[in-house]
């Protein structure tokens, strides 16, 4: 992962013209595209001032979790921590939405406006145990310049 490279690319996306909404589509088809191992990639913003997260755009396969409640699901945990949550291996959470039996590992990192979690980026893998260090890195960079174009 040439992570500098991506950096440059997502940065690039955040400063075109575009809509927010086409923005968040390029980056997510971006990282998809770029990065093999990121079979699903998707945003998903708290839903008014519902305690729900609402699915926005994403690139992969279509999903029926389309809203999840708070405390729900890996994102409906993040939601609630704040914090990272890094699961190389879904069979072993108790609290866990599977999104189809492809799915191995997921990683959401929280979006943050202002100190308020608003939202988070959500990959989910068709490989266990693949996500590192770098990933987190990356997709904390990508959720730090989201944040920029919603405030």
């Amino acid at each position: 992962m040439e992570i500098d490279i991506l950096k440059t690319q997502i940065k690039e996306i955040i400063n075109t013209t575009s809509s927010t909404e086409i923005k968040l589509q390029a980056i997510c088809d971006y990282l998809k595209n770029e990065i093999s191992y990121y079979d699903w990639v998707g945003f998903y913003f708290k839903n008014g001032d519902k305690e729900e997260l609402k699915l926005a755009q994403f690139s992969g396969e279509p999903t029926d979790h389309t809203i999840i409640p708070f405390g729900k699901g890996i994102c409906g945990q993040v939601a609630v921590s704040n914090e990272n949550f890094v699961v190389q291996d879904v069979t072993e959470q108790d609290n866990y939405i599977s999104c189809g039996w492809k799915v191995k590992s997921e990683i959401v990192i929280p979006i943050f406006v202002d100190e308020e979690n608003i939202g988070q980026i959500d990959i989910d893998s068709h490989t266990k145990n693949t996500f590192t260090s770098k990933d987190e890195e990356l997709l904390e960079f990508v959720c730090k310049r989201v944040s920029e174009i919603l405030e």
